[in-house]
């Protein structure tokens, strides 16, 4: 074991407060990322939680989010079949539509919009999320059934078997979904049928975008650029995993979210600079005369600098743990209170190495202590 982790190990009160001040400011900036990754997650749930391979979305656009997805014409859902691999082509459809409850007792009338995401009752079609119930899966069979996420009962005053107006006609409450949150609007699911029913169903000659199941999934990338080749820039396919990592990249790049991420990143590199350089700095003042007696041995400054150096970087690697600890609890609160957030795996490391690089700087700005380990003082 070196010294520097044998240091950390058993003189840890006193780098306590530098490994918090890490893990805090790692928290500070995730959040804001969790949080707003979470919404964008929350907005395309159904797509995620879909059998759906390959997304099929207009020419131009570069995601979801805000890619400008202005639809397909329907002439493209048989060329999709063309291709061997091709199991099922579904419409993604979606619409909004106006919401009053029928409150009972001294309940409050509720009179809002709602966003609406039509999906496909019958037994595996790929519009139907994987984690549906099949006991919600007929309950939304059921003509004017609809769906509703337990987080946005309140909101719509409604709770399991009430009736409400959509769209100026009745509708119950059948199903009640869970980890399908609505950040924005109250979010409503209604099987095709009643989407007809309800009188929404659109007669344009446009639609999309289009979810495609494959017969091997494991060649998603390969159908991909198959249908990418024959498409004569009609279409544009992505594979699932390729189009949320795009409405990730769509979401931080919305100027507001990315004015407040580079705040958040400035305020939270700040902090930590800050607080870890001044308690690294005093715990090595502390161990002066340590320093000073391993001088007096004959260890060179430079050695006693690079101590110095790996010392911060395991305050850093702790302070990245702790963080990691931090924010799984934010995320089990924020999942238990109904909030949507979601932590790459990718950002999560980038996140580490962020606070590796800060401890590892206060740990350079703390060097000019080693300048007062003298031997001489060891006789005073």
């Amino acid at each position: 074991m070196s010294l520097a982790l044998a240091t950390l190990i058993y003189e840890w009160r006193r780098y306590l407060a530098a490994i918090i001040a890490l893990a805090l400011s790692g928290l500070l900036v995730m959040a804001f990322i969790g949080l707003f990754l979470g919404i964008g997650h929350a907005v395309t749930a159904t797509i995620d939680r879909s059998r759906a391979d390959i997304m099929v979305l207009s020419p131009k656009s570069e995601s979801l989010i805000n890619g400008g997805n202005t639809g397909l014409p329907k002439r493209i859902r048989p060329l999709i079949y063309m291709n061997p691999e091709v199991v099922a082509v579904g419409e993604l459809s979606g619409n909004g539509a106006p919401w009053v409850n029928r409150p009972t007792g001294a309940a409050k009338r509720v009179n809002t919009y709602v966003q609406i995401w039509v999906i496909d009752t019958t037994p595996g079609a790929v519009t139907l999320p994987t984690d549906y119930p099949d006991a919600t899966r007929l309950a939304l069979s059921e003509p004017y059934a609809v769906a509703i996420d337990q987080s946005a009962l309140p909101a719509l005053g409604v709770k399991l078997g009430d009736s409400a107006t959509m769209n100026r006609r009745t509708v119950n409450v059948r199903a009640i979904l869970h980890n399908y949150p609505s950040v924005t609007q109250p979010t409503v699911v209604i099987s095709d049928q009643t989407e007809h029913l309800l009188g929404m169903a659109s007669i344009s000659q446009r639609g999309g975008p289009l979810m495609v199941q494959l017969r091997h999934p494991e060649l998603a990338e390969q159908v991909r650029d198959q249908l990418n080749a024959a498409s004569n820039g009609q279409y544009r396919a992505w594979t699932r995993e390729e189009l949320s990592r795009a409405n990730e990249g769509a979401l931080l790049k919305e100027q507001i979210i990315g004015i407040i991420l580079v705040f958040a990143v400035l305020l939270g590199t700040g902090i930590g600079i800050g607080i870890t350089w001044q308690t690294l700095r005093g715990a090595v003042f502390a161990n002066i005369k340590e320093f000073a007696s391993l001088r007096a041995l004959g260890v060179s400054m430079g050695s006693l600098r690079l101590v110095v150096m790996e010392l911060s970087f395991w305050v850093g690697v702790v302070g990245s743990l702790a963080a990691g600890a931090f924010i799984a609890g934010v995320g089990a609160l924020a999942g238990a209170a109904g909030l949507p957030m979601s932590f790459p795996v990718p950002i999560l490391i980038q996140a580490a190495i962020g606070l590796i690089l800060v401890a590892v700087i206060s740990g350079f700005l703390s060097l000019g202590v080693l300048k007062q380990s003298q031997p001489a003082d060891l006789l005073r």
